[in-house]
């Protein structure tokens, strides 16, 4: 009698009778693999199995990869709709007042932030109460402060957009909710001809909600939009 083990009956006819399903089923093709490499002992070095694992690794790193670009262009496309969505919302109010209440609370509800500052600068500061009955949403600053604010930790000239992690959030810009904040994106805004710059910034609780590493096109784009809506506003 034989002493290698027999299959049984109904596996065996299954097999017959569905080789393909076998052949499509990595983990049992890797079970066949390993048996034939045990029955041949450890004296024979099987060159083209060692191929087959090198290849089935490659296989493994570009399915990850792959895994990976589905998973960005799926992030990618989810940031574009959040910001079309923000746009939209921002171009519905008819008054001013509405316009920043909606870019403090609707806006940065859809992008998931925790606060939405725009920051104008003024030659004339004053304290306004209609200021105060925005929540914060708007502040007023003297000249430079945009520029200043935008390099604080880093030389040259200022971006458009910058992405950071913050240690110690500027109260003047976040109010009371600043010491809960640890990540900003600061978007400087060119409001025309003949008047000084202006700033939206958008705090995160998270301090990897903005980081450097972020693209930001979509930010530049908000910008640019925003910038449009408040020349009309102070046209």
């Amino acid at each position: 009698m034989s002493s290698n083990p027999k299959l049984e009956d109904n596996l065996r006819a299954a097999i017959l009778a569905k080789p393909d399903a076998l052949l499509d089923d990595k983990d049992l093709m890797q079970a066949l693999v390993n048996a034939n490499e045990q029955a041949r002992g450890d004296n024979v070095i099987d060159l083209r199995g060692i191929a087959m694992q090198r290849l089935e690794a490659r296989l493994d790193r570009l399915e990850d990869t792959h895994r990976s670009v589905i998973a960005a262009a799926y992030e990618n496309l989810a940031g574009t709709n959040q910001v079309h969505r923000a746009i939209l919302r921002l171009l519905e109010p008819v008054e001013f007042e509405d316009f920043l209440r909606v870019l403090g609370q609707d806006v940065a509800e859809i992008l998931r932030v925790q606060r939405i500052t725009l920051v104008l600068e003024t030659t004339a500061l004053m304290d306004d109460p209609a200021i105060d009955k925005l929540g914060g949403t708007l502040t007023v600053v003297e000249p430079g402060f945009v520029d200043q604010y935008l390099t604080y930790d880093r030389g040259g000239p200022a971006r458009g957009v910058i992405l950071r992690e913050i240690q110690k959030p500027n109260q003047r810009v976040f109010g009371n909710l600043a010491a809960q904040l640890r990540s900003e994106a600061c978007l400087k805004l060119d409001l025309g001809p003949g008047r000084l710059p202006g700033l939206i910034v958008m705090g995160a609780s998270d301090p990897r909600h903005f980081t450097p590493q972020l693209g930001t096109d979509l930010l530049s784009f908000f910008a640019g939009v925003f910038e449009r809506s408040m020349r009309h506003w102070l046209s």
